[in-house]
């Protein structure tokens, strides 16, 4: 390994191990307190750190240059002003005393004064009796002692941290994580057969934000400019978007969410938004969504969703704020595909005829913290360059466990499945038996326009097998051989084990 190589690979693990410290340091944290409530405490002293770091570095440039402590200098260069009394170096020194909640809750009072665009999104609720003081100031502690002016763009820590932590309490919260957390494989997954350089990208349920900040990543992995895009989103929880408007402040990026929290489909925030790029992840099968009262609704072009399931609501809604070029890339209950009930069938029949259904990709199980049941990612488009044909991806056998209960996409697998789309569109032969399959809406009407992908892409090819019979015979005689003589050499050890103890097993 190269000396410049060796500096990466230290500077990548210092990073990992930071982010697993303040892990480490929010379990301590919790104590009695709810997953929601020592989330915040965690995620609203990164953002502050974030934000004074940010300013310490252009303040001390400016003051270095000979120029004033100007407020429209750090306005001009996206940087929030932090005013002297809410500075982590004045929370670093009441770390260890007892006023450390109220000193935390005044400076997220102060920043929030001096920055319009953040009011009313920081928590305020480090002074609260139940939250362990001590704890909180070892916290703050491990802040104050690294230092992370010295992380580049590429490598930035505090929006790492931000994101881990997102993912850990996501894995920790179970059930109600899916409200503000997809998996980054997912995000990453839609955001590589996109593409999305520049336009305007809009998320109708943001969650945390995962979406938009795997599109900045894209971007600059792609020497592009994040201002090439804009930001348009809204989320129902108030909590969860909160959490979105921070994650994206973290990374400097401008987002339109909406002036409040609100329901996407009683209250659209973006009414007349045509948009080039929709990235989303609806709860699925949302049975509650208020159906009864919108069957008038304009959205509703191929149908009126049935009032028990919001999964075509959905589609429709994203289907209707496309421009002309327009693509949407969403993850949907495996329901979708195949449902005919409530007039869903004849929903995604319209759709298809539409030719509007450019990839189905069938995702492996056990991907999500949330649930069980079975995903699949539907890419539509308003102008697909392969008119009249679907690409059909069935990637259920991809991905490999990250715990027991818990399956993440690899890159390699995600490159498989962007790769395998980008050549479709360019028209070269995609075709796999088992894995993937062009078909024309001529073959998706004979499947009753059902569109799992496993009725396309056929049986994985078997390897030939060369091995002559009598060989493979000796072979697999002689592993056999081997198991039995181990199993008796196991079965001789435990009854050993059990004489020993005073137990004997009868012959």
């Amino acid at each position: 390994m190269s000396q410049a190589n060796k500096k990466i690979s230290t500077k990548t693990e210092n990073v990992i191990g930071f982010e697993d410290k303040l892990w480490q340091a929010a379990c301590k944290l919790r104590g009695n307190l709810d997953a929601s409530e020592y989330k915040s405490v965690i995620l609203g002293l990164i953002f502050l750190k974030y934000l004074s770091d940010k300013f310490l570095e252009l303040y001390t440039k400016l003051c270095e240059e000979g120029e004033q402590d100007d407020r429209d200098e750090y306005l001009a260069r996206n940087i929030f002003y932090v005013p002297e009394t809410a500075r982590w170096e004045k929370i670093a020194e009441k770390a260890h005393t007892s006023e450390i909640g109220i000193v935390i809750d005044e400076a997220m009072r102060e920043i929030e004064k001096e920055n319009k665009r953040l009011e009313g999104i920081l928590p305020k609720n480090f002074a609260r009796p139940e939250l362990d003081k001590n704890r909180l100031g070892e916290v703050v502690d491990l802040f104050t002692n690294i230092n992370m002016e010295e992380q580049n763009a590429d490598n930035d820590i505090l929006g790492r941290t931000y994101e881990y932590c997102l993912a850990k309490f996501a894995e920790n919260e179970g059930k109600n994580a899916g409200e503000f957390y997809t998996p980054a494989c997912i995000v990453k997954t839609l955001v590589e057969v996109l593409e999305p350089y520049e336009g305007r990208v809009y998320d109708p349920c943001c969650g945390s934000g995962g979406m938009f900040v795997q599109s900045a990543k894209f971007i600059e992995s792609h020497s592009g400019k994040i201002n090439n895009i804009s930001i348009y989103g809204q989320d129902s929880n108030p909590t969860t978007l909160k959490l979105a408007k921070m994650n994206l402040a973290i990374r400097g990026i401008e987002a339109n969410l909406g002036e409040m929290n609100a329901d996407t489909f009683s209250k659209d925030c973006h009414p007349q938004l045509k948009a080039d790029f929709i990235m989303a992840n609806p709860p699925f099968n949302l049975s509650d969504w208020g159906g009864e009262k919108r069957k008038d609704d304009v959205r509703w072009k191929y149908g009126i969703p049935p009032t028990g399931n919001a999964n075509f609501a959905w589609l429709q809604h994203m289907i209707w704020h496309l421009s002309p070029k327009g693509k949407i890339g969403m993850v949907l209950a495996n329901g979708s595909l195949s449902s005919t009930s409530g007039g869903e069938g004849e929903i995604r029949k319209k759709i298809i005829l539409d030719d509007l259904v450019d990839c189905i990709v069938t995702l492996p199980p056990q991907l999500f913290f949330t649930t069980q049941i079975p995903a699949s990612l539907w890419f539509v488009s308003r102008n697909k360059q392969q008119k009249g044909k679907t690409l059909f991806i069935d990637a259920r056998k991809l991905g490999k466990m990250k715990t027991r209960s818990l399956r993440e996409l690899t890159e390699q697998d995600i490159s498989n499945i962007a790769d395998t789309y980008h050549k479709y569109i360019k028209g070269e032969q995609v075709n796999k038996n088992g894995f993937v399959y062009v078909a024309d809406l001529e073959e998706i009407a004979k499947q009753d326009y059902i569109l799992t992908p496993g009725r396309y892409v056929g049986i994985e090819d078997k390897e030939e097998d060369n091995e002559p019979f009598n060989d493979k015979m000796q072979r697999l005689t002689n592993e056999l051989a081997e198991m039995f003589e181990k199993s008796n050499f196991l079965q001789n050890e435990i009854k050993s084990n059990l004489a020993s103890i005073g137990f004997e097993m009868e012959e």
